[in-house]
């Protein structure tokens, strides 16, 4: 099974996730960095992603093979990231057929509503719980 973790900026949040996930899933599913710029590709590699690919194109290819894609909910939106996620980036994303474990942090254009505020922290370690949960039902 393969886990996409999908994230822009520093890549601060998606080497978060790629820790907890690689900790909790071992072997049973290869996590692999897919970053909208150089900086957070490394960042998530150093996390301990399985192998990462770097701007548009790659995270377009690599998306085909993922079973589940995750990362700040930004990666669905256009523009998302100061402009880092691309309308390609966000469309691929919400067209996959992976399923998606999304982070909700809000973006300066846009506000979530309705749910409880959390730290970040609380808020990987239930996607990476959920993510784990797939894997091992199978389900992704």
């Amino acid at each position: 099974m393969i886990i996409a973790v999908i994230d822009g900026m520093g890549g601060g949040l998606g080497a978060q996730l790629v820790t907890s996930l690689t900790a909790q899933l071992g072997a049973k599913a290869e996590v692999i960095a897919l970053g909208a710029n150089a900086l957070a590709t490394n960042n998530m590699i150093r996390a301990g992603a399985s192998r990462g690919a770097t701007g548009e194109n790659a995270i377009l290819v690599s998306l085909r093979k993922a079973d589940i894609a995750t990362g700040p909910i930004g990666i669905i939106m256009a523009n998302a990231m100061m402009g880092e996620i691309t309308p390609q980036i966000a469309a691929a994303v919400s067209d996959s057929e992976a399923r998606k474990v999304l982070i909700p942090v809000n973006q300066s254009h846009v506000e979530i509503v309705g749910l409880e505020p959390r730290p970040m922290g609380l808020a990987i370690r239930e996607a990476v719980a959920r993510i784990a949960e797939m894997v091992e039902e199978g389900n992704a």
